[in-house]
């Protein structure tokens, strides 16, 4: 079987992809709160754990891609995603589901800056803003599949639920080994190879320059690591806030599994409306457009988490969460156009984007069991408005290169090594 164009293989990813995913994590907080019995802190530690992961392997992998494969990386990612979510469906016992949470956290290192570098050297850097966009419309898609079958099992078994949604991960990545090109990388002729330990070590230490040259490089990481230490406590304390806290109404005698399908379902029809929209205004914007509403949408969001932390009724705390995930979703494919736009060396852009991606992890760390704590000994909704007010920094920063036009004065000396 050839393979297919990159568009089409970087769709059919984002849209089954999304249906394994979400038809496992659509049910996963119910499974983990009702079936396993996880307090607030232990569903949190099981969030850093996964964090830890990521910052221990990110960077690793991300150069493992810049030196030997982007693909192969991908395909190696989604299958372990697959069999992660297979796991904790399989078990209720909690040293196993951290170690699942190990192998998702391995899966994620191997796509994060692979796929998007992968993309972007196969499309070009002028198509790669609309690749983007339509990747998030797919995905979209997706995610709604996904969570309406993801609810439909787990009324019979919710455990099975993240059984089906790795099964057909799992089958993407196999899938994706027949179908998928690699055309925009090519490794280094073997005439040119150190061998592989230096390979690794040289490209490394190229990312690492170049994060260090650019100052814009440097304020995204410096963004990424305190939405990284606010989105763990959104992330995994939303579904317990809204069962214990808020409490969900008593219509039709929905079950809360239902009740999360719903609000995925309808929060992904409105992300696929308002991405339709962006692409027009957002595919060739430049970095002060992209900038200003990246710091606008975080601004949202982190408004959101805090009337959502806040509100004692059902409507405004259902309200403030599907404008806090919107914002989210759609600050997605805008900040990964952003970034790639200005990794201006191709050859260790996963590298690069793996760099950035681990100070999310960092932050996650750094604020997840904080957030967690807060959670157990205090409240939940304490712990969800500090976690809307750790936005705040990113919020300023976004400011700040608005003001530098979407970018930042050079350095006026680069420096020699990392």
């Amino acid at each position: 079987m050839r393979r297919l164009p990159a568009t089409s293989v970087s769709y059919g990813i984002e849209f089954f992809a999304d249906i394994g995913f979400h038809a496992a994590t659509t049910v996963m907080a119910v499974y983990f709160v009702q079936e396993v019995g996880l307090n607030p802190l232990e569903l949190v530690l099981l969030g850093t754990v996964f964090e830890a992961t990521i910052f221990l392997f990110e960077i690793p992998t991300g150069v493992i891609a810049d030196t030997f494969s982007r693909r192969a990386s991908v395909i190696l990612g989604l299958s372990l995603e697959g069999v992660a979510a297979i796991a904790t469906g399989l078990t209720e016992s909690y040293p196993l589901l951290l170690a699942a949470a190990v192998i998702w956290g391995i899966a994620a290192t191997c796509m994060s800056g692979a796929y998007e570098a992968w993309i972007t050297d196969e499309v070009g850097l002028e198509r790669v803003g609309r690749v983007f966009l339509r990747n998030a419309q797919f995905a979209y898609a997706g995610a709604i599949i996904g969570a309406l079958a993801g609810v439909g099992v787990a009324m019979w078994d919710l455990g099975a639920a993240l059984i089906f949604g790795g099964a057909i991960t799992l089958a993407t990545a196999l899938v994706c080994i027949v179908v998928m090109p690699e055309h925009g990388f090519q490794r280094k002729p073997a005439s040119e190879r150190l061998g592989a330990w230096r390979d690794v070590k040289a490209t490394a230490v190229a990312g690492g320059r170049l994060i260090r040259a650019e100052r814009l490089l440097l304020i995204i990481v410096a963004i990424t690591f305190f939405i990284g230490a606010a989105s763990e406590g959104v992330d995994r304390l939303w579904e317990a806030h809204l069962i214990r806290d808020v409490g969900l109404p008593d219509l039709f005698g929905l079950d809360p599994v239902v009740w999360f399908g719903l609000i995925n379902a309808v929060g992904l029809l409105a992300g696929i409306v308002i991405t339709s929209l962006l692409i027009p205004r957002f595919e060739h914007a430049d970095n002060t457009a992209l900038a200003r509403a990246l710091m606008v949408l975080t601004a949202v969001v982190s408004a959101s988490v805090l009337v959502f932390g806040l509100a004692m009724g059902f409507a405004v705390a259902l309200a403030a969460y599907m404008v806090a995930r919107l914002a989210r979703r759609i600050t997605e494919p805008l900040y990964l156009t952003w970034l790639n736009r200005n990794i201006e060396d191709s050859s260790v852009r996963a590298t690069v984007t793996s760099m950035v991606s681990q100070t999310g992890a960092v932050g996650e760390v750094a604020g997840g069991p904080g957030v967690g704590a807060i959670g157990t000994f205090v409240s939940l909704r304490a712990a969800l408005v500090v976690a809307g007010v750790l936005l705040s920094p990113a919020v300023a920063l976004y400011a700040r290169a608005v003001r530098h036009g979407g970018k930042e004065p050079e350095l006026e000396h680069l420096p020699e090594a990392v």
